[in-house]
């Protein structure tokens, strides 16, 4: 697979008769015939290449795989590739728009992973959003693949298809709107700690937003040893003693607010250490101020962050977005290319907390003595990040026994 650009000329109008979008439009232009395109790894010149690549030749592949299944992952290309999954309905900002829509972030996605991992990848807009649809489809087009990519999956389906997957293949299953952003949010939050002389342990968190992202970086949090964490939605803060919480909230309550906090979004930042938005809407320029001094505000919303860069400034010690307009951005291209890499390499049954962990501290180190506040993540552009993560997360693998060579 190369991940190459395309653009067949656009002198033609569009079917509707119209000045074609891309005559004015660089946006389009550069979509027209899309973004990627399929290239072959070995010549066909002659006869004598089309007996190896294809027939007869290929018979005795064929032939060694069905006695070894195995062999798949050394004479096809499984071993380094991943579908990019999706059923549209829950992409970037745009909600649900359906798969046909989907497919430029897909293809997008496909060529961010062969960018800055080197990983071959495969956009799969799926017509269906019955949860058990989604997973029966995917596990019938698995053995074609090392890997899935869930992508731009409604919450709370998303966590439900993401088990069921991880439950029934051997092969490495990641929502990156969950885990991906949770990797590069740990990532910042260890290093801007570092910054201000403190440990994880010492802070507590607070997140707005319980859907795929917040519920992910809680988990990870809690993992990393975050002292406490509280998550909002739009009811309030996520507590115990709520009745109207669905499964996966009231999971999250068992492990989360420790402080046993109740109220609102803004009665949660009061003396918090860190804000970390995953939900989009206006934090109060009063609550980011009831914060504890040197805070940190990580407002990731595109494309209007929760709390404006200029807001934050004034009150919080390290602030990041999810543009990249403004310094420290949190983008999971820092992490997902790198993950997918590692697993891939030591074909990873699955991808573990463990190796996201891994994957997080890979990603701070990067940032070495260079740490500032307004550098406690990497450039998705810097050449060291994503042999760091692939590195990690394959030795993490291979500490955890999930490695298969």
């Amino acid at each position: 697979m190369a991940a190459e650009i395309v653009n067949p000329p656009s002198d033609s109008a569009d079917q509707d008769g119209a000045e074609p979008l891309d005559s004015f439009d660089p946006v389009f232009a550069l979509h027209r015939g899309g973004k990627m395109a399929v290239q072959a790894t070995v010549p066909v010149r002659d006869k004598d290449d089309l007996s190896l690549a294809y027939t007869p030749g290929v018979a005795r592949v064929c032939t060694a795989i069905a006695d070894q299944p195995e062999l798949v992952n050394d004479y096809t290309w499984k071993s380094s590739v991943v579908a990019v999954v999706t059923d549209g309905t829950a992409v970037l900002g745009l909600g649900d728009i359906g798969p046909e829509a989907s497919l430029p972030v897909m293809e997008g996605k496909a060529i961010l992973f062969k960018q800055f991992g080197g990983v071959d990848a495969v956009p799969i807009a799926l017509d269906c959003t019955d949860a058990d649809d989604i997973v029966e489809t995917v596990v019938r087009l698995a053995p074609s693949f090392g890997g899935v990519n869930l992508e731009d999956i409604s919450a709370p389906r998303c966590f439900e298809i993401e088990r069921k997957l991880q439950e029934r293949l051997d092969i490495p299953v990641f929502h990156d709107d969950q885990h991906g952003t949770a990797v590069v949010t740990l990532a910042a939050l260890r290093n801007a700690a570092r910054l201000s002389g403190r440990e994880i342990g010492q802070l507590r968190a607070v997140i707005s937003g319980a859907g795929a992202a917040g519920v992910a970086i809680a988990k990870m949090l809690v993992e990393a040893g975050i002292g406490d964490v509280a998550l909002a939605d739009r009811k309030g803060i996520i507590s115990s003693d709520r009745q109207d919480l669905t499964p996966v909230k009231s999971e999250v309550a068992t492990f989360t607010n420790k402080a046993g906090l109740t109220g609102s979004l803004e009665d949660a930042l009061a003396g918090a250490d860190v804000f970390i938005g995953v939900s989009g809407g206006t934090v109060p320029e009063a609550a980011v101020a009831s914060m504890a001094e040197g805070a940190f505000v990580f407002a990731m919303a595109n494309p209007n962050p929760e709390v404006h860069p200029d807001v934050a400034h004034k009150y919080a010690a390290v602030v990041a977005t999810g543009r990249s307009d403004f310094p420290n951005q949190i983008n999971n291209v820092l992490a997902f290319p790198g993950i997918f890499a590692g697993a891939l390499q030591v074909r990873a049954s699955r991808i573990t907390e463990g190796m996201k962990i891994a994957a997080a501290e890979a990603l701070a180190a990067v940032v070495g003595d260079d740490l500032a506040a307004d550098y406690v993540i990497p450039s998705p552009f810097d050449e060291r990040v994503a042999p760091a993560v692939t590195a990690a997360v394959a030795a993490a693998a291979r500490a955890e026994g999930v490695a298969r060579r």
